[in-house]
């Protein structure tokens, strides 16, 4: 009786564990740890699309330099700025991965520009990602799809405990 209690009991954390949306998707380039690559769905034909993800660095600093995925003819890293009170967003060729800092790509900061996408973007698909470290390497991420409005990798309210992270990592423009 006790072996079937232990065993029901392992089975029902384990359901729990495959269910539970938070449960953050963790990749390693060398020491780097990349967790929760998600992107919007697209809906339509659209054009344009985009990826996020979090960085955490390892005992080294890094730079992200690059990007490439089969769902859209182009993928570059690109962030926000404010000139003169109007948002640009702009390609940045290296995104500074300070060691052991976190660094959060997400919607309205540096994100994943996905340019000329092959198909729309389905919730609750995923895509593979490739990111190029200048130190670490290359490593390929499977991106989530959530819903057209997600503002994280979260399938509830968008706010899903991630908290927001600053973000140290420094762009450098070409």
């Amino acid at each position: 009786m006790k072996t079937l209690l232990t065993a029901g009991a392992l089975a029902l954390s384990l359901i729990t564990l495959a269910i539970t949306p938070s449960a953050a998707m963790e990749y390693k380039a060398g020491d780097i740890t990349i967790t929760n690559p998600w992107a919007r769905a697209t809906p339509g034909q659209p054009r344009n699309g985009g990826a996020y993800l979090m960085i955490k660095g390892g005992a080294t600093d890094d730079q992200l330099t690059g990007a490439e995925t089969p769902v859209s003819k182009k993928a570059a890293i690109h962030g926000h700025s404010n000139e003169n009170g109007v948002m640009k967003m702009r390609e940045v060729h290296g995104l500074d991965v300070p060691a052991g800092e976190m660094v959060m790509l997400k919607p309205g900061g540096y994100h994943v520009m996905l340019m000329k996408l092959k198909h729309a973007l389905k919730k609750g698909g995923s895509f593979p990602l490739t990111l190029h470290f200048a130190k670490a390497g290359d490593v390929t991420v499977d991106v989530r799809i959530m819903g057209v409005g997600a503002m994280n990798a979260e399938t509830k309210s968008g706010h899903g405990g991630h908290g927001d992270h600053n973000t140290h990592g420094k762009m450098k423009k070409h």
